[in-house]
């Protein structure tokens, strides 16, 4: 099993910043983690690729929407992956969640394990 835990959401003006953290645990993580990703949902709309990266090259992928203003990261000794956002817009407005995949990148259902989510949400 593998449990995700996100943090670092929360209010924040147009323009400004967020990092958000994903931790891991349980024992399968290590073997069975190809690449963590971020996902998003605004109300009313379908869950959404934003990024993600692989677990042992570091490889890294975004959507277009978020390209040179979305930064992922992981700290692999800590289990952690992060989500490090500026330039917010308020079409960023959403839950935010982490999952692990053991083989896909942008499909929602490539990913097995989910966090719970944590808000983001942007004032104009």
């Amino acid at each position: 099993q593998v449990q995700l835990v996100e943090s670092g959401g929360g209010l924040v003006q147009a323009g400004g910043s967020l990092r958000l953290s994903c931790a891991a645990s349980g024992r399968a993580f290590s073997t069975y983690t190809y690449a963590m990703g971020w996902f998003r949902q605004a109300p009313g709309k379908e869950r959404e690729f934003v990024s993600a990266i692989t677990w042992s090259r570091g490889n890294t992928y975004y959507a277009d929407s978020v390209k040179g203003r979305f930064t992922i990261s992981r700290d692999n000794a800590k289990n952690t992956v992060y989500l490090q956002m500026n330039s917010l817009k308020p079409e960023d407005t959403a839950v935010y969640y982490c999952a692990a995949s053991s083989s896909g990148l942008y499909d929602p259902r490539e990913y097995a394990y989910w966090g719970q989510g944590t808000q983001v949400t942007v004032s104009s």
